[in-house]
């Protein structure tokens, strides 16, 4: 297990003040301001920590609230809004400075036999055959020093690769508004650790490091990296289908329906190696133009 991997476990783990009361902190971010998935990862967490473990989560619902302070601790307050037979139904308030800055809806269940069929998994290279995201990154002049730095260090927990180009790798002309990345943690989740919930939370903090590429190449913008676009994700579904590791190779398939009023809306699928769909997800973000003076 790498130490990035090491350091974003901790991350993870949150600090009880209280029976439904947890407490985190924040790392560095590609952008000045708190990552959406670290918070929407340790929300999920907090409400994990007040269900039984042999409910496992099978959808989160959330909405960003407000730009979160990296450099102020986080409180996650859960609410415990429903025990049922089969279903647990947790609600969580992300606090800082006295005001909510995201808020998450999720849902656990126990597990149960029932119909099953899935879309199936579109064609993509084997992993193997991608540079690594570093590798990637390093590769465009173009990109300020500082710029790669800092994705790279805030994307040193993952193995992130990306099958084509990026939206900052690339730009200038519109592609076709669809994009693919095989992800895991960079090591594996072995022992104590290796639990369920652990997996899905991991799974969470990456589905929001990219879901809105595909928005900006529909539009051959660069995104915050290059300055074409401001933005910031809004809201972010999720639901896992089947298990899953998260440090096995995920294929995030993912593809944007709509753009307008200054949103834009991304969809994803993410499948295993083997061909299983384990999670959905759609996500609609701030995409905006900075405007000319």
């Amino acid at each position: 297990m790498s130490e990035a991997l090491r350091s974003l476990l901790d991350l993870l783990d949150l600090e009880r003040i209280e029976q439904d009361i947890f407490r985190g902190r924040s790392r560095s971010a590609v952008v000045p301001r708190v990552f959406g998935g670290q918070v929407a990862a340790q929300a999920l967490v907090a409400a994990g920590r007040t269900v039984p473990a042999d409910r496992h989560a099978h959808s989160l619902h959330a909405y960003f609230l407000r730009p979160g302070d990296p450099d102020a601790p986080i409180v996650y307050e859960v609410d415990r809004l429903r025990d049922g037979r089969s279903f647990t139904t947790r609600r969580v308030v992300a606090v800082q400075h006295g005001k909510p800055i995201f808020g998450l809806s999720a849902s656990f269940q126990t597990y149960e036999e029932g119909l099953d069929h899935q879309a199936p998994m579109p064609p993509a290279p084997d992993p193997a055959t991608l540079p690594t995201g570093e590798e990637r990154l390093r590769g465009y002049p173009h990109l300020p020093a500082e710029v790669v730095e800092r994705f790279v260090e805030a994307r040193a927990a993952v193995d992130l690769r990306y099958v084509d180009d990026p939206p900052f790798g690339r730009f200038g002309e519109p592609r076709e508004p669809h994009s693919q990345v095989w992800f895991r943690t960079d090591g594996k989740l072995e022992g104590e650790i290796d639990r369920p919930l652990l997996h899905v939370v991991l799974a969470t903090y990456v589905s929001d490091m990219t879901l809105l590429d595909s928005v900006l190449l529909a539009h051959g913008r660069g995104g915050w990296a290059v300055g074409d676009v401001v933005g910031a994700s809004l809201d972010h579904a999720m639901w896992f289908h089947r298990p899953f590791r998260a440090d096995e190779w995920l294929l995030y398939d993912q593809q944007s329906p709509s753009a307008s009023g200054g949103r834009g809306l991304g969809q994803a699928r993410i499948y295993t190696q083997d061909g299983r769909l384990a999670i959905s997800v759609i996500q609609e973000g701030l995409v905006r133009v900075p405007r000319e003076h």
